[in-house]
């Protein structure tokens, strides 16, 4: 491998270009409040742009990252060979302020632009990517919750970099148990609190690329009830905050020791001592005692998207380096001469087995990237909707709440299926680090444990989603994709596809009812046996949709295009991976529900000894 450091991250923009303007229609949002200084062009820019600062400065770090890690010198964090660089570089352009109000010198761009950004900077290299993630995240809570002398103080220095930020929930005796937390909050009388205790697996919990860290920090002030509900937000700064935005002294946060893990080696996993000399000064979000873990929850849930949009951008990335070798690699011969050893060797893209491979990434990148834009699109809906049709914007909220679930789980397990299938593809040569995609696998599996396991986020769908607003949000889901049923199952050529959908369709809706009815006479113990197939059910009836709306899309363009037409291939593609989750995929949905009928508790009943005679 050569010493100077290479860029191996490749996107395809005009995936995002269809699934903005062509399916879910951004362009009717643009140049209007609050997208009005927004429009195609500026669109296309910033797709340009961001995708070579990707590939530029980014991209090139990912394997050096890797390689590198990171350690502590001196008891701070010292970070990759180029991250300070790529830090300072990042900064400069805004690309983390793109979604930011202006208000904050952000650009207010629309949350389905910062979703492609934002892949192009995580699929390039997660590991960086999560240093300035987390400290927007932090931004958002103060900016949401924070007093105004808070978001004075804070606000625009965590979202324009100036400043690092961490989220610090998890302790060594808690772990994803919130409510057990120890790290304590004393009130010392003039609105400030003496914060003791530690944290661990703190992500970016301490770094050399800038002058702070902002920690947002739970802990329990004296007297608080137990559990969550106890739970206060402090605002903890690594170093002292002046009121006038001056750094002062040290504020006693220390970080003995980070992890050494599996990968996103270039992103520090920090264990963080708070106090140990007595002198950790924090503050409360706001004002309030005891709300932390709502406020946290709003930290938690734009990372659990983000998490859905590191596990899409990882996973596109191996399936395109995968694509590339695939075009590239020669061996063997074709199945209709595979006897004859004369015959000439050919691409292994040639090769069923490979292709079908290829087409299973392709799918299972397109439908969650798919998934994602529709969260977004709601999002930039209730943006445009806020105080002028209520009920609408009331309708699009709904469906974000119900879709974060699916979108941090189901994409980050599709992200580890995918790298692992580009790894296959890839034979022998992707096992070893002359190709990017046993980085990517490594990368892929912290996805679906962090920000909240995945079975976290199907106990989250089932036991609060799901029933939420009377089960409104879910018969509103349902009702989507049914009136999309009703208005394509006739489609001369869709129409079969359509009719499999219908059947996914029934057989998630039946599995509601069925949850329904274990709630109401008390088999409790099937709940958290169902609810990861339940989230992977409705993820598959979700995408299968998206997919298939796509492929109509795609037909009436086919109808319209000459044949030689440099977008015909790009269409052909969308028909086919359609048909491809449809027919492959989806079915798992209605095996699901037939599974989940036989109310199988086996796992439950089988005695602790029984698992193992040793």
């Amino acid at each position: 491998m050569s010493s100077t450091p290479q860029n191996r991250y490749k996107a395809d923009l005009r995936e995002f270009r269809f699934l903005m303007f062509e399916q879910f229609g951004l362009g009717e949002l643009l140049g209007k409040a609050p997208y009005d200084a927004w429009g195609r062009d500026e669109i296309d820019m910033v797709l340009e742009e961001s995708y070579k600062f990707a590939c530029e400065v980014t991209g090139p770090l990912n394997a050096v990252g890797d390689r590198e890690g990171c350690r502590i010198e001196g008891g701070r964090v010292k970070t990759p060979t180029g991250f300070a660089d790529a830090w300072d570089k990042l900064r400069e352009a805004g690309w983390k302020a793109l979604a930011v109000d202006p208000e904050y010198d952000g650009q207010g761009a629309p949350k389905m632009l910062w979703c492609a950004v934002e892949e192009f900077l995580c699929g390039s290299n997660p590991a960086f990517n999560m240093y300035p993630g987390l400290a927007h995240g932090a931004g958002e809570v103060i900016e949401h919750f924070g007093t105004a002398r808070q978001k004075k103080l804070f606000v625009h220095a965590l979202f324009h970099g100036k400043w690092g930020g961490t989220m610090c929930l998890t302790e060594p005796q808690a772990g994803s148990d919130v409510g057990a937390a120890r790290t304590a909050a004393k009130r010392l009388g003039d609105g400030r609190y003496e914060i003791t205790g530690t944290k661990i697996y703190i992500s970016g919990g301490d770094h050399d690329m800038a002058e702070n860290v902002v920690h947002l920090v739970l802990a329990r002030v004296d007297g608080a009830p137990p559990g969550t509900k106890g739970l206060s937000l402090f605002i903890v700064p690594r170093i002292r905050v002046n009121d006038d935005g001056s750094l002062g002294e040290d504020n006693d946060v220390t970080v003995p020791s980070i992890e050494h893990k599996m990968c996103i080696n270039g992103s520090a996993t920090c264990v963080l001592n708070f106090g140990d000399n007595g002198k950790c000064i924090g503050e409360l979000v706001g004002e309030a005692e005891n709300v932390g873990i709502q406020q946290m929850f709003m930290m938690m849930n734009g990372a659990r998207i983000g998490v859905g949009l590191q596990g899409v951008s990882v996973a596109s990335a191996a399936y395109l380096s995968a694509l590339d070798y695939a075009k590239d690699r020669k061996q063997g011969a074709p199945i209709t001469n595979w006897k004859d050893p004369t015959a000439p060797r050919v691409a292994i893209i040639e090769h069923a087995d490979v292709r079908r491979m290829l087409l299973e990434m392709k799918a299972r990148v397109e439908g969650p990237r798919a998934l994602i834009a529709k969260l977004a699109y709601h999002g930039d809906c209730i943006n445009a909707l806020k105080g002028k049709d209520d009920a609408a914007a009331a309708y699009h909220q709904g469906q974000v709440d119900l879709l974060v679930p699916l979108v941090k789980a189901y994409s980050t397990d599709q992200a580890f299926k995918v790298t692992e299938l580009a790894i296959q593809t890839h034979g022998g040569a992707g096992y070893i680090q002359d190709y990017p995609v046993e980085q990517a696998c490594r990368d892929s599996k912290i996805f679906s444990i962090y920000e909240g396991t995945n079975h976290i986020q199907a106990m989250d769908l089932v036991g609060r989603k799901l029933p939420q607003n009377g089960g409104a949000n879910l018969q509103a889901f349902l009702g989507d994709i049914g009136k999309f049923i009703a208005e394509n199952e006739g489609h001369a050529k869709l129409g079969p596809l359509v009719k499999e959908l219908a059947s996914a369709h029934g057989a998630v809706a039946s599995t509601a009812m069925r949850l329904l009815g274990w709630f109401q006479s008390g088999k409790m113990l099937m709940v958290p046996l169902a609810a990861n197939r339940v989230l992977e059910m409705m993820s598959e009836l979700a995408c299968g949709w998206l997919l298939l709306d796509a492929a109509r899309i795609a037909h009436q363009k086919l109808e319209t295009l000459a044949a030689d037409a440099p977008d015909r291939a790009f269409y052909e593609g969308k028909v086919h991976v359609a048909s491809y989750f449809v027919k492959n995929i989806l079915p798992h949905a209605k095996l699901g529900a037939e599974i989940l009928g036989h109310e199988d508790t086996s796992p439950v009943d089988i005695s602790d000894a029984a698992f193992a005679g040793v």
